[in-house]
Parts: structure tokens; C-alpha cells; sequence
């Protein structure tokens, strides 16, 4: 088992490595027993559990993330500007799908700021009647109709009682009630924000700043490098010119680099 499909249960005596598959089913039927959204109340949807469970494991999978970006789209304009001329169900059901189940995770477990607020401390009842902004009401919408889409093209592609088709159809007839199980979830075991400390979050802001500030300095000192080099072979003036501006970023980010091209040059001029 890939130790990034694994995990250890902390409040149980045995420390054996399980699934993370098993963590993400528990805490999604938690949830709904905790919110009373339980399993099979308006109709069968355990097989729904199963989908959103491997859905939410997935997405600790980058390879998942490399599969599924050149499907989502950003805009319902650029879904329907892709599949104007395709005449392909397969493609269709993909691009739907894919969108879906992204609009899913991201606004009920990643909290995104446009879509639903969730957070507020009110009883489970004032939660389920909130009155969307208009703007998260689009964003549901959208859910809503994208899977709908996939269902629809789902039955040209499967057969039309095949699993992931009915649970498609479900996951468009119940978008908001599965959205508030998985804000419940997002709230209760996922909470890392509100288990942190100030200083934790602090210090963890700092590493993160401090790994994208490298990275972006080796990549200018990559391209300084490379137009050195050409300079120094050619004598190239435009490379030059860009170098002087790549000098002024390198020190930005690290203060103790040194290059003038003056000793450059009389170096040059003597040789």
C-alpha cells in the first residue's frame, strides 16, 4: 500500500496503517449521522457515500490533479466553447463530470469564498435554510447542472442503470444537502486551521513564503545563468540589458548577491 493511501488512527490502541479511504467513509457517515442527513433518509444513497468518499481520496493524489486539469474549466462559457463542435459523449460526460465534482469538493470541503458560507455556529436547521448571495447560487446552480449534464450523457455511454449514472442523477437532486455534510466535515475533522496555533499558522505562512521565495530565486538565477553565458559569447547587448533587470529581482529576493558588469567588462577587455 502506497504510504500516501495510508493512514493511523490516533485514538485507537492499534497503530496499523489502514486505508485513508477508511477515514474519508467514517468521517462523511459521521457527518451525516451528526448533521441528520443520514444515509438512505429520502432515498437509497449509500452508493453516493461510496462516490464522494473515493472522491475526496483522490484528491490527496497528484496524479488525479494532472488527469482532471485539462478537463475543468474556470467558466460555464469556456465548458460550453469546448464542446460546441464535439459531437463526442464521452468527452462531454468527462468535462461535465470532472467540473462537478470539483465545484463539489471545492465549495464544501475547501470552503471557497464564493460559494456557500457554512461556518457560522447556527443550529443545523438555520444552516439548511440560509438565503444564498446570488452569487453562490450560481456557483450551486452550476453543480446542480453539470451533473445533470454527466448523468444525461452518462446513460449514452453506460448503461442507463449502471451505478455511477443513478449516482449522478442523485448528486444533481441532492447538490446542497450533500454540500452541507461535507461543510460539516470540513468543520469537524478537517478543522487544521482551527487546531493551530497563531504562532503554528505563523510559522507555517513563513516556511510556505520562504519555499515559494526559493523557488522563484533559482528560477531567475536559472535565467540569468543561461543569458551570462550568452553574453559572455556574444556580447549579445539585449542579453545584457535583461540581465540588468534580473540583477535588481535576485537582490530583491537575496541581498547578499553581487554582479557588476563594470569588473565584467574591463575583465573582458583585458582577456
Amino acid at each position: 500500500m502506497d504510504l500516501r493511501d495510508a493512514y493511523t488512527e490516533i485514538q485507537g490502541t492499534s497503530r496499523d496503517l489502514k486505508p485513508t479511504y477508511y477515514f474519508m467513509m467514517k468521517c462523511l457517515l459521521y457527518s451525516r449521522m451528526e448533521t441528520g442527513l443520514v444515509s438512505n433518509k429520502d432515498y437509497y444513497d449509500e452508493d453516493v457515500n461510496v462516490y464522494i468518499a473515493h472522491l475526496l481520496n483522490s484528491f490527496i493524489k497528484p496524479e488525479y490533479f494532472q488527469h482532471a486539469a485539462k478537463y475543468l474549466s474556470k467558466y460555464d462559457s469556456e465548458v460550453f466553447s469546448r464542446l460546441a463542435d464535439s459531437k463526442d459523449a464521452r468527452l462531454k460526460y468527462t468535462l461535465y463530470k470532472t467540473n462537478a465534482d470539483f465545484l463539489l469538493v471545492s465549495l464544501g470541503i475547501f470552503d471557497n469564498p464564493q460559494g456557500a458560507d457554512l461556518r457560522k455556529p447556527a443550529p443545523l436547521a438555520a444552516r439548511a435554510k440560509q438565503i444564498l448571495r446570488p452569487d453562490e447560487e450560481a456557483y450551486v446552480g452550476r453543480g446542480k447542472t453539470y451533473y445533470r449534464f454527466a448523468y444525461s450523457y452518462s446513460q449514452q455511454i453506460h448503461n442507463p442503470h449502471a451505478a455511477i449514472t443513478e449516482v449522478l442523477e442523485k448528486l444533481s437532486v441532492g447538490f446542497e444537502k450533500y454540500l452541507r455534510i461535507l461543510a460539516h466535515m470540513r468543520g469537524e475533522y478537517f478543522n487544521l486551521l482551527d487546531r493551530l496555533s497563531r504562532g503554528e499558522i505563523y510559522h507555517l505562512e513563513r516556511t510556505v513564503n520562504e519555499s515559494k521565495r526559493n523557488e522563484e530565486l533559482r528560477e531567475i538565477q536559472d535565467r540569468f545563468l543561461d543569458l551570462y553565458i550568452d553574453w559572455k559569447k556574444t556580447g549579445n547587448p539585449d542579453a545584457q540589458t535583461e540581465m540588468e533587470k534580473l540583477v535588481s529581482e535576485i537582490k530583491a529576493l537575496d541581498p547578499s548577491f553581487a554582479f557588476e558588469f563594470q569588473n565584467e567588462r574591463e575583465h573582458n577587455d583585458a582577456v
